[in-house]
């Protein structure tokens, strides 16, 4: 009896998983305008490829230099304050000293003749220069005062050139212009209204809804397969990050890889086609699926009775355990070798211990 057989070999398997997904940027932002003010110019279109720092927008705020001005004259004013008060600390310390070399010298005749100086005279003296203490104390915190006033002023005109800092507005990162919203003599209001769509290109992001049956597969640096076919293209990635968690509305997973997009070749909303690993056993032992009852082990080291022939073109019936399972082959964990030849096809008729004419199964 002519059956056929192939040999258990060595094979790389690996079990995939093919899905549609969509390009994203890797990042996108609407950038607007941190102060209200009237668009001067706006050198940029739909398009445009912007560095960091570049140019987007001229505002224009006249109130911005009238605060400017304000703020830097208060700030000259309080400078001066600050000069007044330092020459009225000084005479107050100078009276100071000067009563007090009074209050010593009538001090000591008291005290070398005390009849000589009436009482009265020393106690109008004494009062003096306390009350040249009280006023040297009260310049000096009038010039405490004067100079927190020369930082609140400085504070204020650091603010309002801040504020004209913002009159030009610049790209936070390198991107493309893909969405112009004002032109040159709109008025903008801070944070309102975007003036453009920025969004960076040199790098995408590929999102895979991935289902719910093979999420628990699906491992951060898995490699996946990306074909484009809109640029005819195939590119290799990994998975860098998923949510964690699934989309209730679609019982699917969003999964990230990322994608180098040096040239601008691929655009953001372009769908490919990923094919995501998400098992792979290197030289395992291999049938061809057609050698298995019925498809389904998927790893799952499902039991199995096989047919083989022996050396002396015999039948033996061999208990077998299968692994990864891949549209051609299937893995076998126990009960084969490497050069082993398994039946193929239907073993209803054949009885351990027959003897088969043995026919290898073409490729």
């Amino acid at each position: 009896m002519a059956v056929s057989v192939a040999p258990v070999l060595r094979e790389d398997l690996a079990r995939e998983w093919e899905m549609a997904a969509e390009f994203r940027p890797w990042q996108e932002i609407d950038v607007n305008s941190r102060i209200a003010g009237y668009v001067k110019t706006m050198p940029v279109e739909i398009g445009d490829v912007l560095r960091p720092g570049q140019l987007i927008a001229q505002l224009e705020v006249p109130e911005l230099q009238q605060e400017l001005a304000q703020a830097q004259a208060v700030r000259k004013r309080s400078e001066l304050e600050v000069v007044r008060a330092e020459s009225e600390v000084t005479r107050a310390e100078a009276t100071l000293r000067i009563r007090q070399l009074s209050y010593d010298r009538l001090a000591a005749v008291a005290k070398q003749r005390p009849n000589l100086i009436a009482r009265q005279e020393i106690d109008d003296v004494a009062a003096r220069l306390q009350e040249a203490a009280a006023q040297v104390a009260t310049a000096k915190a009038t010039l405490a005062a004067v100079q927190e006033q020369v930082r609140v002023s400085e504070a204020a005109g650091l603010r309002v050139l801040a504020m004209t800092q913002y009159t030009k507005v610049t790209a936070p990162f390198a991107g493309v212009v893909t969405q112009r919203y004002e032109s040159p003599g709109a008025m903008v209001q801070g944070g309102s209204k975007p003036l453009i769509r920025l969004s960076q290109v040199d790098r995408l992001r590929l999102v895979l809804p991935v289902p719910e049956s093979i999420v628990s597969r699906v491992k951060v640096g898995a490699p996946v397969e990306v074909r484009v076919d809109a640029v005819a293209s195939v590119v290799q990635g990994r998975v860098m990050r998923f949510t964690g968690m699934l989309n209730r509305s679609t019982r699917s997973m969003e999964t990230e890889v990322d994608v180098p997009n040096p040239g601008y070749t691929l655009k953001p909303g372009m769908y490919a086609y990923a094919t995501i690993t998400l098992e792979a056993h290197a030289g395992a032992l291999a049938i061809p699926i057609q050698a298995i009852r019925a498809a389904g082990a998927n790893g799952s080291e499902a039991r199995q009775q096989l047919a083989i022939v022996n050396a002396n073109n015999q039948i033996e019936m061999r208990e077998v355990r299968l692994g990864l399972e891949t549209p051609e082959w299937v893995e076998v964990v126990s009960g084969l070798n490497e050069g082993d030849r398994v039946v193929i096809g239907n073993r209803g008729d054949l009885k351990t211990g027959q003897t088969v004419e043995p026919r290898p199964l073409a490729k």
